[in-house]
């Protein structure tokens, strides 16, 4: 219902009074709004401290194991012209050096229709009679067949090939020049490897590749390396291919050349700079936490403007506990059992941790494997390490139902659905509200000029 008010002769614009008092009245909507906006504001920034946790507990993740925390690096060296091979290593990988000769190169098998049967172009008819049939095995698998049409063309045949999907893969060569083409089907397997060897079983085309043959561009080999050294045991390995990940535990080897005479050498060795990036990653994520809640719990006393953690329980118990998990010392060990003693520094000021390089290359140097206990968990001495700890710490703080920061999550959530509920019915009582008022005051409009008109008659008398 729209009410309107009707001239302002009286001199008062009752209009602009009811806006004044139902802006009066919007104050508590208004009061339910911001905490709301500070409800909503709060719990993103808890979402962003469980970001920030769970980064955290990724970089205790890759130290909590004895594999996690060992990296290596691997070196190949030859005085082969030959770029031999490459080699990649994982966290299974074990220290040591061999030497491997490359034999041979695994291929893939390649075979191409005879120079007799050369098409002049592409799109030349190769079926003659009203359709054809091309058949052919690879590795000795099932029978791939195409069916032609009486106007297929060489083109028509390649494509119906690749269509298969049959692990091999056809191409058109031209043997012949520019101005006098030479057009040949030449078909690839698409693994390397002695088995993967092409068959053809049936060709109705001009091509003839079964009663003719065909030529071998390329044969189907596997690859052969012999591991060892001299003087000592070697082992001669066949692969059906060049990427061989079975051959040295942990190492992936990528082979490139073929040299009989001059061995690669391959060192696996402990990759010290490594492990200490570890460390350092797992130090710069417990920092980005203790930052994060450091900015948001700062009171101005100036302006009296609080973090938006001030206050809040749950961002002190987040502290705590990770804090416990870092710097308390390791039940069980005995010659290194605390962070401090690998130079894990906490600054006073901040809370935050300075990690010493110098000592912490000092331990690692001389003792390694101290420093690896002080992280992992070990079950077999029943020692739970830093690394361990803190992983656990952030799976209890995101406990779905008992968790510090998912209960306080869930309590915002909480608040945030109550004051948009109270938004909603007070948001409902003003409109009422304020169609009475205006109401309200159309009735005194009315009644003050009413009251104008008789005093206006009165005074013409």
């Amino acid at each position: 219902m729209n009410v309107s008010f009707g001239g302002l002769g009286n001199g008062i614009d009752f209009g602009q009074i009811v806006e004044f008092i139902v802006q009066a009245e919007r104050l508590p909507i208004d009061r339910l709004t911001e905490k709301k906006l500070s409800a909503t504001e709060k719990r993103t920034e808890f979402g962003s401290l469980g970001s920030k946790l769970l980064s955290l507990q990724s970089a205790a993740s890759s130290l909590r194991t004895r594999i996690g925390f060992d990296k290596t690096k691997v070196d190949v060296t030859t005085a082969s012209s030959q770029n031999l091979l490459t080699a990649s290593v994982s966290s299974t990988a074990s220290a040591g050096t061999h030497t491997l000769t490359v034999n041979q190169l695994a291929t893939s098998h390649q075979v191409a229709s005879k120079s007799t049967t050369t098409v002049a172009s592409t799109t030349t008819d190769i079926v003659s009679g009203g359709s054809g049939t091309f058949s052919f095995t690879v590795a000795g698998g099932d029978v791939q067949t195409v069916n032609l049409s009486s106007d297929a063309t060489l083109d028509d045949l390649k494509n119906s090939i690749n269509d298969l999907g049959s692990g091999a893969s056809a191409s058109i060569l031209n043997t012949g020049s520019e101005s006098t083409p030479a057009y040949r089907l030449v078909l690839s397997s698409n693994d390397t490897g002695a088995s993967n060897n092409i068959a053809i079983t049936t060709d109705n085309t001009t091509l003839d590749t079964v009663t003719s043959g065909v030529d071998t561009f390329q044969a189907a080999l596997d690859s052969e390396v012999v591991l060892g050294s001299a003087g000592n045991d070697q082992v001669t390995l066949q692969r059906s291919t060049n990427t061989l990940t079975d051959v040295i535990t942990g190492v992936t080897l990528n082979l490139q050349g073929v040299d009989l005479s001059n061995p690669a050498t391959i060192a696996v060795t402990q990759d010290v700079t490594a492990v200490k990036e570890g460390i350092s990653s797992l130090v710069e994520s417990y920092n980005e936490v203790v930052s994060f809640v450091n900015e948001r719990t700062v009171f101005n006393s100036e302006t009296e403007e609080r973090g938006i953690f001030v206050g809040e329980t749950a961002v002190r118990n987040v502290l705590d506990k990770i804090r416990r998990a870092l710097s308390d010392q390791v039940s069980g060990l005995s010659s290194i059992s605390s962070a401090g003693q690998i130079g894990f520094q906490t600054q006073t000021a901040d809370g935050t941790i300075k990690l010493d390089d110098a000592v912490l290359d000092e331990r690692l140097s001389d003792s390694y494997d101290e420093v690896r206990e002080l992280f992992i968990n070990n079950s077999t001495n029943g020692t739970t390490g830093i690394a361990e700890r803190l992983l656990d710490t952030v799976d209890q703080l995101d406990d779905i139902e008992f968790g510090a920061l998912t209960l306080r999550q869930n309590s915002l959530t909480g608040e945030i659905d109550d004051f948009s509920g109270q938004i909603s019915v007070l948001e409902t009582r003003l409109v009422l509200f304020e169609e009475q008022q205006r109401i309200k005051f159309a009735n005194l409009d009315g009644l003050l000029s009413s009251l104008q008109s008789q005093l206006d008659s009165l005074a013409n008398l």
